[in-house]
């Protein structure tokens, strides 16, 4: 376990939300960003059902030091960890945009880091997200509905005992080309 505060993806949630990913046809061939990846769990689940490219970003060394010895024990190419808090990550030059990303933040995380992490994610210069991609983040059910930019729209949620799964993709813009 990589750290307090990590809240692991149950088996049962694991199994729903990448059941509900294969359906929409996202994860095969996938560019992937497992954000507070904790263990990699999720990312890794994505590599192993066939992304193509999957970078797991947590700031704790020690959560990092989990997912390497992940990635080398399961033998998966094209998987990478990288040590950076999620939003200082997401300030960086994004290469080719992602078509996934799974964002389980710790239980402390709060509504505000989130709704930063996400603004960063959604920005317009440099893009993060390819066009088509699904965003899903995991919360308690306690917690309320994150806060969307305006780049991100919430498509859909389902509620997993504790955990309540929220989808999103990129919001068509008037200003961005194509649209409109």
């Amino acid at each position: 376990m990589p750290r307090s505060g990590t809240r692991p993806t149950s088996e049962r949630v694991r199994e729903a939300l990448f059941a509900r990913l294969e359906h929409y046809g996202i994860v095969e061939g996938a560019r992937v960003l497992d954000l507070c990846a904790g263990s990699g769990a999720l990312g890794l689940e994505a590599a192993s059902r066939g992304a193509d490219d999957v970078t797991l970003v947590d700031s704790a060394r020690s959560a990092v030091a989990v997912c390497q010895r992940n990635i080398r024990s399961l033998g998966l190419k094209g998987v990478r960890a990288v040590s950076a808090k999620a939003t200082t990550f997401l300030k960086g030059a994004t290469g080719a945009p992602v078509d996934l990303v799974l964002i389980d933040p710790p239980y402390d995380l709060s509504e505000a880091d989130l709704t930063m992490m996400l603004t960063a994610l959604a920005r317009s210069i440099d893009p993060w997200l390819a066009p088509g991609a699904v965003v899903v983040v995991e919360r308690s059910f306690r917690s309320p509905e994150p806060t969307w930019p305006k780049r991100l729209e919430r498509f859909s949620d389902k509620r997993y005992g504790e955990s309540v799964l929220w989808f999103a993709e990129p919001a068509p813009m008037p200003d961005d080309p194509g649209t409109g």
